[in-house]
């Protein structure tokens, strides 16, 4: 007996523009509010705004689900975008490649457990959650006795990694010039812009000498954290983050 296996495809997507953390236009802007207004707008190009009935859940990495992506934010990302209360909501963790697990939950749903139709993608708010993150974060004395590496932040594991496989300082400028140069490209050709969903907000401002925050309407349109007028030079003038507590570090 020949068994046809169900398959997915992906049918609409959508994004916000990538906004600076902390100074960017999305530091106040709460997890279920940026991945629910990303899921509004793909249930819509998807043809589904009259009735979503037909999507059985939302699965949503998350780098860092507490705070304001706490609460299994991808069930209330939903809610925020306006899906049936049927709808139900799965929030994953995998660290960095946490969204992309979310996807691919998404489509095992899908082709194993047979729904006719998912979400998956992925929110992190850097801004709202990693200062508080990092100052709650508790660790679990035998683990830190054997594995001490489970806490160990990216910017030491790059520095490893770079040291580990012969990553010279030199290549890692000349290969972020060349990302800078293929975004700015890419950008001017405009080949973000029809998967990225421009959001209103509000932004806060801290004043540099009074040290006071005010409020500001504020529209995120485009990916704004990398810089065009990048130059090798440039580059080349920055220290390594850790070179005070690491004479080896290059990142």
């Amino acid at each position: 007996q020949n068994t046809i296996m169900r398959r997915a495809v992906v049918v609409s997507t959508a994004r916000t523009g990538l906004a600076k953390s902390f100074r960017g236009g999305f530091n106040m802007t709460h997890g279920a509010a940026l991945a629910g207004h990303c899921i509004e707008h793909a249930v819509a190009r998807a043809g589904l705004a009259e009735d979503a009935s037909c999507i059985e859940d939302v699965f949503l990495g998350c780098g860092m689900p507490e705070g304001e992506t706490g609460m299994n934010v991808a069930r209330n990302a939903a809610m925020w975008a306006g899906l049936p209360n049927t709808v139900s909501g799965a929030t994953i963790n995998r660290f960095c490649s946490s969204g992309l697990q979310g996807i691919a939950n998404a489509a095992h749903s899908i082709i194993v457990d047979g729904a006719t139709a998912a979400i998956g993608g992925g929110v992190d708010s850097i801004s709202l959650v990693q200062p508080k993150m990092i100052k709650g974060v508790a660790v679990e004395r035998k683990l830190m006795k054997s594995h001490p590496a489970l806490w160990m932040p990216m910017i030491d594991t790059a520095d490893i990694v770079a040291e580990r496989y012969g990553i010279s300082r030199e290549r890692q400028d000349d290969y972020s010039l060349e990302s800078q140069k293929r975004t700015a490209a890419a950008q001017a050709a405009g080949l973000f812009d029809d998967e990225i969903v421009p959001m209103e907000t509000v932004m806060g401002v801290k004043d540099k000498e009074t040290g006071e925050v005010s409020k500001v309407p504020y529209s995120v349109v485009k990916d704004e954290c990398n810089r065009a007028d990048t130059q090798l030079s440039g580059l080349q003038s920055l220290d390594p983050i850790m070179i005070k507590q690491n004479p080896n570090a290059t990142i």
